[in-house]
């Protein structure tokens, strides 16, 4: 991403793992990184979500908000709250998860992923702490640039 631009509002139907629903806008001030995904998505489970509990380990403390997007656009049947909640559970998903809202019109795309304009899952979100979405990666990450591309934005000020 060349410029910078204000991510767009998070279209969430609800929350996991936290008592209140959580908006881009009321985390300004922080880093955030946000992993859309999928249960079913083999390089979610195999590589996104142990990615995103590390980096929710290791930056949290420094402030840095990890959230994940549950962004469902196949498997409909499969891929249920109540699923996604003992998912969590099974794989030790401590940081939040919003449920993205599915598309108004009826279509195949959740409302976020659209918002977006992701190509699939996991796509990962790097957000300033004012908001603007600096980075947007489709697939996996290598853990040594994502934590360059972290530190880089919680260095600034």
């Amino acid at each position: 991403m060349d410029q910078p631009v204000m991510g767009p509002p998070w279209r969430t139907s609800e929350w996991l793992n936290t008592p209140a629903p959580i908006t881009l806008e009321a985390q300004r001030g922080h880093v955030v990184v946000a992993c859309a995904f999928q249960m079913l998505c083999p390089g979610c489970v195999t590589h996104a979500i142990p990615q995103m509990k590390a980096v929710h380990e290791l930056f949290g403390p420094q402030g840095v908000v990890v959230v994940g997007l549950h962004t469902v656009f196949e498997h409909y049947e499969a891929m249920t709250v109540t699923a996604l909640r003992a998912f969590a559970h099974e794989y030790g998903i401590r940081f939040p998860v919003g449920v993205d809202t599915p598309a108004g019109d009826g279509g195949p795309i959740p409302q976020t992923m659209a918002a977006y304009r992701m190509q699939g899952t996991p796509t990962l979100l790097l957000i300033d702490r004012a908001g603007q979405l600096r980075r947007q990666f489709f697939g996996h990450v290598p853990d040594l640039r994502l934590g360059a591309k972290i530190m880089s934005l919680v260095a600034e000020r």
